[in-house]
């Protein structure tokens, strides 16, 4: 049996022992009490909206930017709309599915948990270790709500825990009995996942660490930046939100710009964009020490890895690029968080098809079609992107996921002759 304790008053000793479990009950979903349902089932709709009202008005989830896009995610009317996607054809869950979420952005826990439950499934979350209050906050409003006799079939359904990376013998025990899992990480953490087995018909789903870049036409920045100026504030707002929200964790955030457009519009371009990003931050993004050193060593990897690297002046070190003169395919180790970008111009899409592989994950398009690029990616049978989306919007969840359906790959059809 697995060692619990819930957050009260019991010592620190015996939480590093065991499993501290932040919502449901973890003996009740491991037992399998509650059976697959059906996907998008009512049960499940009704408590992801009262979830979604309650975190609307909770005084501490306004502070959190992140928590509140989770909460208008999950309104009765949004779930309706994806809903509406799928055909019926007697799909329901597979039953109890291990998430194992990452631990870099703090709600992605919850979306990989009400995707399981949207499939039909129960689900036992292992959150992030960090002590991120936006995990608490949900887990204390699912708690609250778990509460209602409405949603009692799901108190054996919804189960959240936090323990140590390095207790493999938790994630062996959980692996056993679960039907499928989702495994969000680094190519080391779905390694060590993946040495505890699983059920003959059990299988995984990885979200491996991925890399993304953004596109933006010179032209439209420039116009942008020649109107009344709410437009560039607005771009460098979405420009925000896509990185500097997430520390530029999340692998949606772009590291690599891509400007298209002659010299002297990307030129002109670049100055007006990054004026207007750093407005954006200066007085709301810390310049901690420690991340200027993590962003002028891989500078400097940049410099020695491509020749004729250029670093380009910035007000101070929250922003830091590096005009690179060709596309390498080591760019995704040439990273940092934070706010380092390389920056590339180009004429047209054509370099991207010598880089892009399995490794990246979305672009973000500015002033460019996204349907051009999606063309360009299938024509060219890149390997990687598996998203194309308006600056702005790469942190978005969905229910299409680096190229996975999260209905139809984690439940069943019961097929008719």
């Amino acid at each position: 049996m697995i060692l619990m304790q819930t957050r009260s008053a019991e010592s620190e000793k015996a939480w590093q022992d065991g499993v501290m479990v932040l919502c449901g009950s973890l003996d009740d979903v491991c037992a399998k009490t509650a059976r697959p349902v059906g996907v998008f089932d009512e049960r499940v709709c009704a408590f992801l909206d009262e979830v979604s009202r309650r975190l609307m008005k909770d005084k501490r989830a306004k502070a959190y930017p992140d928590v509140m896009t989770f909460g208008f995610f999950c309104r009765r009317g949004n779930i309706s709309k994806l809903a509406a996607k799928y055909p019926d054809e007697g799909r329901m869950g597979r039953g109890l599915v291990l998430h194992i979420a990452p631990s870099n952005v703090p709600v992605n826990f919850a979306y990989t948990l009400v995707f399981g439950l949207l499939a039909g499934n129960s689900c036992v979350v292992k959150a992030s270790s960090k002590d991120f209050e936006q995990v608490h906050i949900i887990c204390d409003v699912m708690n609250d709500v778990l509460k209602d006799e409405r949603f009692a079939r799901l108190r054996a359904a919804i189960c959240v825990v936090e323990y140590p990376r390095d207790r493999q013998d938790v994630t062996e025990q959980l692996s056993g009995i679960c039907n499928a899992r989702v495994i969000w990480g680094g190519d080391q953490t779905i390694e060590a996942v993946r040495r505890a087995p699983l059920a003959p018909r059990a299988y995984d789903m990885a979200f491996a660490d991925r890399y993304s870049l953004a596109v933006f036409s010179a032209d439209a920045v420039l116009e942008a930046a020649e109107a009344d100026g709410k437009r560039l504030a607005q771009l460098a707002q979405d420009f925000y939100n896509d990185t500097y929200l997430y520390d530029q964790n999340a692998c949606s955030s772009p590291r690599l710009i891509c400007w298209m457009g002659d010299e002297a519009a990307v030129a002109g371009a670049k100055r007006a964009f990054w004026r207007a990003v750093y407005d954006n931050i200066k007085d709301r993004y810390p310049a901690e020490a420690v991340v200027a050193v993590d962003k002028l060593l891989a500078v400097c990897r940049t410099a020695v890895t491509i020749g004729g690297s250029r670093i380009e002046e910035m007000p101070d070190n929250r922003i830091m690029c590096v005009e690179v003169p060709e596309l390498s395919a080591e760019l995704p180790e040439l990273r940092a968080a934070g706010g380092l970008y390389h920056e590339y111009r180009m004429d047209s899409l054509e370099p991207l098809a010598d880089i892009v592989d399995e490794k990246y994950q979305t672009i973000a398009v500015y002033g460019v079609d996204a349907a051009r690029v999606r063309d360009f990616v299938i024509e060219h049978g890149l390997r990687g992107v598996d998203r194309i989306v308006p600056v702005g919007y790469t942190a978005d969840m969905g229910l299409i996921w680096d190229g996975y359906d999260w209905i139809r790959s984690l439940s069943r059809i019961v097929a008719l002759a």
